[in-house]
């Protein structure tokens, strides 16, 4: 984009103790040309300006064109007339000047030759004349209007030329050499002098006309051809006209919006004028919306009238030039810089952080590190400690000069901690003494602080033994301080001296002692420390010992526990569950620690070992009356008879006693438990329920006295009955099933013996069975598979009754044997 040099103190754009108290930011900002502009107007005043992307074109009141840079600078000067320039017209080149004066008078102008060539070219006044060169070079003259008064604007955009009388706005079409529009003026009570007419050609096609304080946006359209008649091609349709508040001096497109240069009046009784204002509206089909709107301090501005100011534009820029007599000033679009700067005036400092983030490459006069860096002084200076920490990341990047500088400012005003989290960590790192001097501020006053910091940090950002002498100086105080140990721990364990770390964390029951030990491979050290891991967590410390068999053995493990018997036996206990045989040389002395801690697994752990010496076992159950685990090693033992009599008389259960005489399915010991529970009713009851489809029910039954009151004796019978019917049904049902069945196979191998035998070859001498000769004699056997021999081929002739080939194949012998003879 263009840039323009900003010469004078006074500035024509708001102040920035206005722009401190709108809220909404500016879309323009302005700059008066250089000092070539401003000694030009010292002695003369500015009429009219065209703008081209090569230079400018400046008129004044007293008839002299110059032509300027982009800065403003007179790089020529022309004196056309004597009176005021009310007109400059370019070309699209910007080689051709075209020049009218107040007295008539068209100059066309070659910048670097002085007079040049027109090929066509319109005038105004009373008439606006065409001239066009012919193929003679000489200039042909046509008029195309008059009679309504002075012309007062003209502006050729293509083939369509717009111009402003005193009834309204024409516009004619070269290509066809039609007037197609008649654009009415609305307030006819102004006088067209005193508010001239602004033209602007927004595109090739679209007209914008503002007239005293009403604009209209005209489109030209092409006619459909059905309709034309004796119609011209083309017609206009007025597609936007509103009113405004002020009159119009100079109307610029921007983009589908509209720059409007106004002529306000304070008072309009005492004609009190004010400072002419820049607005960008968005038109309306029936209205517009006001986008931004600034009052411009134009030099005279008191002295102005609404025909003194001119708004010109450049093509494909957003640049527009409010030319007064006194003053020609420059307004053109804020860009990122202008943006960032009112976002810092507005202390919005993390939005223009971001903006300059985003166009760090489009912006010229902003750093983003020092945007970040005042808005790390505006975080401090409000006390938002921990936002600013948050933030130096972002800010300071990779520049450790500046993160030390921070960390110094932090510790300052007392935020150290706030900062702690944040500081580089990983490949880029600040000096050690930064992180150790964060460290020793916990230390001082947040254990907690300190011992995350520990975690956290890498231990190469600090000096090691500086931080361990510091804790242990600290726990000299407060020896049993947890957070101070478990830290110093960690310390340890990062300088690789384990044994201190597991020390400590055994002594402080801390979970983390069972990773350390698998992490670094500490078996060796924990040998003789076994009760107090145990101690910790037995469940844990039995897992890890077994996992680890190979590095602890089971021997040395026993031995170390031989003084702790409660603990050997989950030991041992969690060993025999992993594998029945490992320690068999410990499960005689399983069996006392099962006795003494575990009693519920006694009994699974006697039915599962196959190394537990069975009267070791006995002999301590018997002592210590376990009826259960008596039983269960008697009838292990051979002593059946001896288990019953316990069930029935120590723990008097009759459902067990019937279930133990079910498991050995023995007679006598049945008779046994019938001749005890004869005398006694619920035995009988219990027998009578449950004996019915091991032992004939009669045999108790006809044991039972006269006389004797059983309990439930109806129901028992009953389920007897109930019983015996069921065996009943299901023999009947077994044998309905196997008669059936019985029969079906005969059927089966009745039609299979039954079935003709196809001519074949005998399966040993692989000859046709039937002789070629049929009047000789011949045997041949013929076996139910349907294999077929001569019977001179079958060894021990008259003996062999199995197929060799199906008995071979392990199929079973052929059952039967035909044999034919003739």
């Amino acid at each position: 984009m263009t840039t323009f040099k900003k010469v004078l103190s006074e500035s024509p754009f708001p102040s920035p103790n206005q722009e401190e108290d709108s809220e909404e930011e500016a879309k323009l900002k302005y700059e008066r040309l250089s000092n070539g502009v401003t000694d030009i107007l010292k002695n003369d005043a500015a009429s009219c300006m065209t703008v081209h992307d090569k230079f400018l074109a400046l008129g004044t009141h007293f008839g002299k064109v110059y032509l300027l840079d982009i800065q403003g600078n007179v790089t020529q000067k022309f004196v056309i007339s004597s009176v005021k320039i009310n007109q400059i017209s370019l070309d699209e080149s910007g080689d051709h000047v075209g020049i009218c004066s107040e007295d008539g008078k068209v100059v066309a102008l070659h910048p670097q030759f002085s007079r040049s060539n027109y090929k066509q070219f319109v005038t105004g006044g009373n008439k606006l004349l065409l001239y066009e060169r012919n193929w003679l070079n000489r200039w042909k003259t046509v008029v195309l209007h008059e009679g309504e008064g002075t012309i007062t604007n003209i502006q050729w955009r293509a083939n369509l030329i717009a111009w402003a009388n005193n009834v309204g706005v024409k516009i004619y079409d070269i290509s066809t050499k039609q007037r197609i529009t008649n654009v009415l003026r609305d307030n006819v009570s102004l006088r067209p002098d005193m508010y001239p007419c602004s033209l602007c050609w927004k595109d090739n096609t679209t007209l914008i006309v503002g007239w005293g304080t009403s604009i209209k946006i005209c489109a030209v359209k092409e006619r459909n051809p059905t309709e034309m008649r004796d119609l011209p091609s083309r017609y206009v349709e007025i597609v936007s006209a509103f009113e405004t508040e002020f009159f119009i001096s100079g109307l610029a497109p921007l983009v589908d919006q509209l720059v409007v240069l106004f002529f306000v009046k304070e008072n309009t009784e005492q004609m009190v004028r004010a400072r002419p204002r820049l607005d960008i509206i968005q038109p309306l089909p029936e209205g517009y919306e006001e986008i931004s709107s600034d009052a411009l301090t134009v030099r005279n501005f008191e002295d102005n009238e609404c025909r003194d100011y001119r708004l010109a534009h450049a093509e494909g820029e957003p640049l527009f030039y409010i030319i007064s007599p006194k003053d020609v000033v420059v307004a053109k679009e804020r860009d990122q810089d202008d943006h960032i700067d009112w976002l810092l005036v507005k202390e919005k400092y993390e939005e223009a952080l971001m903006a300059a983030e985003i166009s760090f490459k489009n912006i010229k006069r902003h750093d983003v590190q020092k945007i970040g860096m005042a808005f790390l002084d505006h975080l401090l200076k409000n006390g938002e400690y921990e936002v600013a920490a948050r933030k130096c990341q972002k800010v300071l990047g990779k520049n450790m000069e500046l993160w030390e500088n921070e960390v110094y400012r932090f510790k300052e005003i007392g935020q150290l901690k706030a900062i702690s989290q944040y500081l580089p960590r990983g490949d880029l790192r600040l000096r050690p003494a930064i992180y150790e001097m964060i460290l020793h501020e916990f230390l001082k006053t947040d254990y907690e602080g300190f011992a995350t910091l520990i975690r956290e940090w890498p231990g190469e950002l600090y000096n090691n033994m500086a931080i361990v002498q510091a804790v242990n100086d600290h726990l000299k105080r407060d020896p049993s301080n947890s957070t101070l140990l478990t830290t110093l721990a960690e310390l340890y364990t990062y300088d690789q001296r384990y044994d201190k770390a597991l020390e400590i964390y055994l002594r402080l029951r801390h979970k983390d002692v069972y990773q350390l030990i698998h992490k670094h491979n500490l078996f060796s050290s924990i040998e003789d420390k076994i009760v107090l891991l145990m101690d910790f967590d037995k469940e844990k410390a039995v897992d890890m010992l077994l996992d680890n068999e190979d590095k602890i053995s089971i021997d040395r493990v026993v031995e170390e526990l031989a003084d702790r018997p409660e603990l050997l036996h989950v030991y041992l206990h969690k060993l025999f569950k992993r594998d029945h045989h490992k320690g068999q040389k410990y499960h005689e002395r399983q069996i006392g620690l099962y006795a003494e801690y575990d009693r519920p697994n006694l009994l699974p752990f006697l039915r599962d070992s196959t190394h537990c010496p069975l009267e070791k076992a006995l002999e301590i159950c018997q002592e210590r009356n376990f009826v259960e685990e008596t039983v269960f090693l008697l009838s292990r033992m051979g002593n059946c008879r001896r288990a019953l009599q316990m069930i029935m008389e120590e723990l008097g259960d009759v459902d067990k006693a019937i279930e133990f005489a079910k498991e050995q399915d023995d007679g006598e010991l049945w008779d046994d438990l019938i001749s005890y529970s004869i005398d006694k009713p619920p035995f009988i009851t219990g027998l009578l329920n449950n004996i019915g489809t091991h032992v004939d029910p009669i045999l108790l039954i006809n044991r039972i006295k006269e006389g004797m009151e059983i309990p439930n004796l109806r129901d028992s019978l009953v389920k007897i009955l109930h019983d015996y019917n069921l065996q009943i049904l299901l023999r009947e049902g077994c044998k309905k099933i196997l008669v059936a069945d019985s029969l079906s196979l005969l059927q089966k191998m009745h039609r299979t013996q039954m079935r003709g035998v196809r001519d074949s070859i005998c399966e040993s001498c692989h000859a046709t069975i039937l002789p070629s000769e049929m009047s000789k004699s011949f045997s041949v056997v013929v076996f139910h598979c349907r294999h077929m021999f001569h019977k001179e081929c079958l060894p021990s002739q008259g003996t062999v009754s199995f197929c060799n080939i199906c008995s071979a194949k392990r199929r079973g012998p052929g059952s039967g044997i035909l044999e034919m003879k003739k």
